[in-house]
């Protein structure tokens, strides 16, 4: 027979312990997610910068670029992630590479902490290396050399290292060619590549088991002269595609044909407000993860702008242009919750947070903006 006592202090000492269950486990508040920010390495920056997102709050924490995490790679500006493994990679922006003129794309192992160990690092095939991805198989990167004007596929080996290139392809054309991005469109058979000198997007077929690239039928889409296709990012539903145009401020809208590989052009725009007349450049575009939204930053008028997509048509709106709390908006980047948009602007050595509210899809600054010397890119990787 048990004593009311003895039943009072069971019962206290299953409160106490139900408390602790529940002091143990994480609450949304202590959520965080890993940010990497590339860089130009210089007297204020080593490279690559390591930081923590509230997933919760906003607030972003800089945690450290420790001594020897990039390796001595110079201007790590651009960073992938591996889909599936604990890898990083980044270009290395420069124009030498040993004796050859070309560039570098180093390959990182991510530890248990996010801290980076150098593995090695790959010529790129052409000077100015400014942009890379990995297919969504994970065999391979593909990276555009914009002082080049040419792409490349490295193979990635089984320990996360670089292989020498196994495609390269240099573009031609009447004017200097300016490689400004490449990736795999969503079903990886398909590579998309912008030349911001030649106003073209080229079309690859691409066969990720050997990161063979061959020009696919018609092998591009021309765009007026001086327009600068710069960046691109396919919808979620995989059947529109968007390219932000660095000369002329606009962005135009596509229809992708995912068994063809063509792509249609549908909608065009501004992405700066009619009575702005200065000067101004945009660099990198999104689209929320929900679809509903598209997001361009513009550097000149120092702003990201927001546009609505139809869920239709897959036509664009825009609905505001948000000032990015800084100079230069180089990149930005969507948490992969999609609650918020970190812009980093380059000229103001700063990265601000903003919320997104989810019903409309317009920003609010978090905060102050966080102190980080040059960035230029900015990348999520969830804790594991």
């Amino acid at each position: 027979m048990v004593r009311p006592m003895t039943r009072r202090f069971v019962g206290l000492l299953r409160i106490v312990i139900a408390a602790i269950a529940v002091s143990a486990t994480p609450s949304l508040a202590e959520q965080h997610m890993l940010v990497y920010i590339g860089t130009y390495t210089g007297p204020q920056s080593r490279g690559i910068h390591r930081c923590e997102l509230n997933t919760t709050t906003g607030s972003l924490t800089p945690l450290d670029v420790t001594e020897g995490d990039t390796g001595g790679v110079v201007n790590p500006s651009f960073l992938a992630l591996h889909p599936t493994q604990p890898l990083l990679f980044a270009v290395s922006e420069v124009s030498k590479f040993g004796d050859a003129p070309a560039g570098g794309v180093a390959a990182f192992q991510i530890d248990a902490s996010g801290r980076l160990k150098p593995l090695n690092t790959q010529n790129s095939g052409g000077t100015g290396p400014c942009f890379l991805s990995v297919d969504p198989t994970g065999t391979h990167v593909l990276v555009a050399n914009y002082g080049g004007g040419s792409v490349a596929a490295l193979p990635i080996d089984p320990t996360g290292r670089l292989q020498p290139a196994r495609t390269f392809i240099q573009f031609h054309g009447d004017a200097k060619p300016h490689a400004h991005a490449i990736s795999a469109d969503p079903t990886g058979r398909f590579a998309i590549a912008t030349d911001l000198g030649l106003d073209q997007i080229r079309v690859f077929a691409y066969n990720p088991a050997s990161g063979e690239l061959v020009a696919n039928d018609p092998p591009f889409v021309p765009l007026p002269a001086g327009t600068g296709p710069r960046h691109f990012v396919f919808h979620p539903n995989g059947k529109w595609c968007y390219v932000i145009n660095e000369l002329n401020s606009t962005i135009d809208a596509f229809a992708w044909n995912a068994q063809a590989g063509t792509l249609t052009p549908f909608d065009h725009l501004a992405t700066i407000p009619p009575d702005f007349h200065e000067r101004n450049d945009t660099a990198h575009i999104a689209v929320h993860p929900s679809g509903r939204w598209l997001y361009g930053s513009n550097r000149g008028h120092d702003s990201i702008a927001v546009f609505r997509i139809d869920p239709d048509t897959g036509e664009l709106t825009a609905i505001r242009y948000e000032p990015a709390r800084g100079r230069t908006p180089r990149h930005f980047n969507i948490d992969p919750t999609g609650t918020f948009l970190l812009a980093a602007n380059q000229k103001s050595d700063n990265v601000q947070v903003f919320r997104i509210d989810a019903p409309t899809g317009l920003l609010t600054p978090v905060g102050q903006p966080v102190p980080i010397p040059s960035p230029v890119c900015v990348i999520f990787r969830e804790r594991r």
